[in-house]
Order: C-alpha cells, then structure tokens, then sequence
C-alpha cells in the first residue's frame, strides 16, 4: 500500500515542513522525503511515530472515507410543502440538520407565512430571491423586498410572511427547521 502521498498532504495541512517532522519523529529530513515518495516504507513503530507528529493514529490514517459532498444539484434537495400556512420549505443542502447552519429556499404563497419560532439562541440570515415579505420579530414588522437580505438574532418569537408571495434564501444557524 502506498502511503507517501496521504502523509505528504497531512504534513502540508499541519503546516509543517520536511525537517519539521523529521524533527518532531526523530528521524532525517531524507527519509521522510522518502516515505512521502513511496520510495520506501516505514516500520510500524516508526509510522506510528510519524502519525503522532502529524497529530493522528493508525486507525485514523487507515480509515477508509467517503468524499464530502460539496454541489447538491435541484434532484438532491429535499421538500416540504405545508397547506395551512401555504408556504413550500426546500432543504437546498440535504441533511444540513447536522451542521451549525442550515440554508433552505423558501418559498411563500400569496397569503403564506412561516411557522411561528420561538425565541431560540443562533442567528437567521435571508435574501429575498423575488417578491415582498414581512420579518416579524416579537411585536415589531419590517418589510425586504427582491434583492434585500434580512439578519437577525431570533431571541423574540418570529416568522416570516407575505401577501403576494415570494421566494427566499434563508440560512438559520443553528438549524431550526
């Protein structure tokens, strides 16, 4: 198995140079060159002295790992339409549930609104796509029309909502949809 490439590329994101980790594992500059070429292999005594540097393990640096996801394509998001409060959410970055924030497109009805938040910790950010909406913090309104963004910290009970119908970009963090 080689081993050099994965090891140069840890070396690199550590921001450490050759004769750093040689350094730091006790060993030459010219063998770590070496082992980052696949030119030679080391002992597992000494990989594992290497790793330690580069501040992992075996079973970390072995471990077999699915690309990260990167572009969602339309197909990949995720919708919810909800009639009573005529309003269409799209999870535009599928399980973003599990990140610190969550983008969706939302997109109102004429007449729709959001499901009333309360108050919560975080921070919520928009960008009004096409129409008009209404940001209802507590028991204060503002109006954003297309190209405007909103931010706001969502300590107050809010919602959004609009009477002719718009599209928005909203991006909640933590999740709280």
């Amino acid at each position: 198995m080689k081993i050099g490439h994965k090891i140069k590329e840890l070396r690199i994101l550590n921001g450490l140079t050759q004769s750093e980790l040689a350094d730091r594992s006790e060993l030459t500059k010219g063998f770590i060159s070496q082992v980052e070429r696949d030119l030679t292999s080391p002992s597992i005594a000494t990989l594992t002295d290497i790793l330690q540097a580069l501040g992992t393990s075996l079973s970390e640096f072995f471990q077999e790992q699915e690309p990260e996801q990167i572009v969602f394509h339309k197909t990949e998001y995720f919708e919810k339409i909800d009639s009573e409060y005529k309003n269409k959410i799209e999870w535009i970055i599928p399980n973003a549930q599990k990140n610190e924030m969550e983008p969706i497109r939302l997109t109102l009805e004429p007449g729709g609104a959001t499901v009333p938040d309360n108050p919560h910790e975080g921070e919520e950010f928009g960008y009004v796509l096409s129409g008009t909406i209404t940001i209802t913090l507590g028991k204060q309104k503002f109006r954003a029309k297309k190209g405007e963004a909103f931010y706001y910290i969502p300590d107050k009970t809010h919602y959004l909502s609009s009477r002719s119908g718009a599209v928005v970009l909203w991006v909640s963090s933590p999740p709280s949809f």
